[in-house]
């Protein structure tokens, strides 16, 4: 499972951006000394095919749940297939995993393989805990017009591929269709515009029901907050990536609109962690800005109705949060290239069977995949996709999820009425240009 789907994972991926920060030093073992440089595989079999000697090769992840399952019959499949390389999976808290990797890599106990998101991939980088894979993505003729730019674009770091894309997860509008069909809505023509929105939340009221639960926490009203802001055109950092630019006036109106749901009383206040989405089943929640991760659990549902759709243009632009599972190769201590070969084919294996792999709630990397009639016919998924395009992911930089976690603060502040929306992005900005000025010197 990816790091959202259940509250535990959610809690374990909000320790997982402070716990990048602490990880990285073990790597670098005290100061300012880094690992040494280590090349990524090289010649012309890499990625595309493997014809050595049997090997086992370790995959780390934190896919810790449904998707977890999922991923351990890829595993096997790939296993039953492929006789000369065997692949042992292991699984962690997301958090853990990103404690463990960095001081297992340096000790030369690390894994072959890892799976990891587009936000930390930098910091990894930085340390040299991955090795740049630019050969495994040549072989296999990847190419930019196959991806959504932010996909692409998510996997470099200093003009080096660090990460072959898998999937995207995003957000998503998830609705309660018993609860429109209640306060005389149509349940198949979902809100797609702010007066739409705001003209439904207007109805659900005068049947005394809350319709828009805002989350003070990271999941989801840090996420909605995201996508807010780049719907009224603005962004979380500047083009150079030295500023927290989240309280401009695109940040304030965004987060202002959430306050004023809780204010105008469409959402409660004190909303706890996950109890938007538990409301939005239990019918006290009639729309939810919630992620991918919920589909399969949602669809099965029998007696709750829940509709699922791209979310909705607040603003005047397209703006989606979202984030990638990426294949990333750990530096090696040893010499051995039938490991570093095997190792690229399995992710060559793998994201070939993207569709396979959507079928644990995801959207393919690939925008062919994410095309085909076996992604397409998997249900619930297809809004996901059609969002691809507005998806915004963090930027490469070394550390930046320790910026971003002050953003985080202050939409909490904000939603649980503790400060003044442009008093807390401000606050928020200033500590966060802070954090990447620190960590432009900690990381080079």
């Amino acid at each position: 499972m990816n790091q959202f789907s259940v509250p535990l994972s959610r809690r374990g991926f909000l320790g997982a951006a402070g716990a990048v920060g602490g990880a990285m030093a073990l790597a670098a073992c005290g100061g300012q000394s880094k690992p040494p440089t280590a090349a990524g595989p090289t010649g012309s079999a890499a990625g595309s095919a493997y014809n050595g000697p049997k090997v086992t090769l370790a995959f780390w992840n934190g896919f810790t749940g449904a998707d977890g399952d999922y991923a351990k019959k890829m595993v096997n499949q790939f296993n039953s297939e492929t006789p000369n390389i065997h692949v042992n999976m292991n699984v962690f808290q997301w958090a853990d995993l990103f404690q463990k990797m960095p001081a297992a890599v340096t000790s030369g106990n690390g894994p072959d393989i890892g799976a990891m998101h587009i936000d930390d991939i930098p910091t990894q980088a930085a340390q040299r805990v991955i090795v740049p894979i630019d050969s495994v993505a040549n072989n296999l003729k990847l190419k930019e017009s196959d991806f959504a730019p932010a996909v692409w674009q998510g996997g470099m770091y200093k003009n080096a591929r660090y990460g072959i894309p898998l999937d995207v997860h995003c957000l998503g509008l998830f609705y309660n269709k018993d609860l429109f069909d209640k306060a005389g809505l149509d349940a198949e023509k979902p809100p797609t515009t702010k007066d739409e929105y705001m003209a439904a939340l207007d109805k659900l009221k005068s049947k005394n029901i809350q319709g828009s639960w805002v989350s003070p926490f990271q999941f989801t009203g840090g996420l909605m907050f995201q996508s807010l802001l780049w719907q009224f055109g603005g962004d979380l950092y500047s083009s150079d990536v030295t500023k927290a630019t989240w309280d401009s006036d695109a940040g304030v109106s965004a987060l202002t609109w959430m306050v004023d749901l809780v204010k105008q009383g469409y959402s409660p206040k004190n909303v706890g962690q996950d109890a938007d989405y538990i409301a939005l089943k239990n019918a006290k929640n009639a729309m939810n800005w919630q992620g991918i991760w919920q589909v399969n659990e949602v669809t099965k549902l029998t007696t709750t109705h829940i509709g699922i759709a791209a979310l909705p243009k607040i603003g005047t632009k397209g703006g989606v949060w979202g984030n990638s599972h990426q294949f990333v190769l750990p530096r090696s201590q040893g010499n051995d290239n039938s490991k570093v070969e095997a190792a690229a084919y399995f992710v060559s294996w793998f994201i070939k069977h993207g569709a396979d792999w959507a079928k644990s709630g995801k959207v393919p990397a690939d925008n062919n995949l994410a095309k085909s009639q076996a992604f397409t016919s998997i249900t619930g998924l297809k809004p996901f996709a059609d969002e691809v395009p507005d998806v915004h992911f963090p930027p490469s930089v070394a550390g930046i999820n320790d910026a971003t976690a002050k953003m985080y603060d202050a939409v909490n502040a904000a939603v649980l009425g503790k400060a003044d929306p442009a008093s807390a992005l401000h606050t928020a900005a200033k500590q966060a240009s802070q954090v990447l000025s620190d960590n432009s010197k900690k990381y080079g």
